[in-house]
């Protein structure tokens, strides 16, 4: 009868940004948090997607889980924040855009000279 015993993280000795997991020492990856994109796109007319972008950036940073080397967790949050953050900018482009398009393109029509003074 075997017994399933996790892999367990073990910080190394001398106190290196290294950790330790079945037997092999691994390199910490950096925390890639997209928050300078996000922030950047809270300034696109896309708010709803930019708000949920930046909530996404905020809790890589500030949860905890990065710094309880759940590197995994912290990985596919900054994945979401990057992705919506992608996609909150080319949609506010898109928006800007279409406003501008309509905005010059709109005739407008002269004044009925009838009621000239």
């Amino acid at each position: 009868m075997s017994v399933f015993r996790p892999s367990v993280s073990k910080p190394s000795p001398d106190g290196s940004p290294d950790f330790v997991k079945n037997g092999e020492a691994q390199e910490i990856p950096p925390m890639k948090n997209y928050l300078c994109l996000t922030m950047f796109t809270c300034f696109c007319p896309a708010w709803p997607i930019n708000i949920v972008a930046l909530v996404f950036s905020v809790m890589v940073s500030y949860t905890g889980s990065y710094h309880e080397e759940d590197y995994e967790g912290s990985r596919r949050l900054g994945q979401k924040a990057l992705h919506l953050g992608i996609v909150s900018f080319v949609l506010g482009l898109a928006i800007i855009t279409s406003y501008t398009i309509v905005h010059f393109t709109t005739v407008l029509n002269p004044p009925d000279m009838r009621y000239k003074i």
